[in-house]
């Protein structure tokens, strides 16, 4: 069975979409998908992925396992699993045709992951990078999204030539660069996820 992956990401534009498929792509290739990867879907906004997510589950004869993938956008209580938290959190109902692994979060954001490679984030942004501005907290999935986001912004405010961190700009370079083994040793939803897909696969 071939995996949909519908990842919130990409904004409006089909530049900065192909961008996000891309890193992603990458990601999971490196995380030991490569040769049996997913189709990623770039879908944009929050409720946009939701939105295609429920989409692609109404089309005739679907055969996939369509699986979202979103920002958790804040804390996930230990004892919530994905569509629990989706509930609380936007009103989501879990659509009766699927199953508690079809959804999957990036907690709190997608930028989290970042802080599992900070070498790699040094070295992406080069010359002027400030480690000691990045969150200090071990578990990143703890890190609130605006200290992740503002962190990001004052560790390569004076890096050149790049720039201060900008999620279009920068965001899925990064995720294409970092070492997918300490993000899933970093972030046991990251690992969940990858499990989730390598399991399907096998499963096929």
């Amino acid at each position: 069975m071939t995996a949909v992956l519908y990842v919130e990401g990409g904004g409006k534009g089909k530049a900065l979409r192909a961008e996000c498929r891309k890193g992603f792509a990458r990601f999971l290739a490196a995380a030991g998908l490569k040769g049996r990867m997913p189709k990623i879907v770039a879908s944009g906004s929050h409720q946009s992925a939701f939105d295609d997510f429920r989409h692609a589950l109404n089309e005739p004869e679907c055969d996939h396992f369509i699986v979202l993938l979103v920002d958790s956008e804040g804390p996930v209580a230990e004892n919530s699993d994905s569509w629990m938290h989706l509930r609380q959190q936007d009103g989501w109902a879990r659509p009766a045709s699927v199953t508690d692994d079809s959804a999957h979060l990036m907690v709190q954001c997608m930028e989290a992951w970042f802080l599992a490679d900070k070498a790699c984030l040094a070295k992406f942004f080069g010359q002027g990078f400030n480690g000691n501005a990045l969150p200090g907290h071990p578990e990143i999935e703890k890190i609130p999204k605006n200290d992740l986001l503002t962190g990001l912004k004052n560790a390569t405010r004076q890096c050149k030539p790049k720039g201060e961190y900008a999620k279009g700009q920068h965001a899925f370079a990064v995720l294409a660069a970092i070492d997918p083994d300490r993000v899933l040793e970093a972030s046991p939803r990251a690992a969940l996820l990858v499990d989730t897909l390598m399991a399907d696969v096998s499963g096929a």
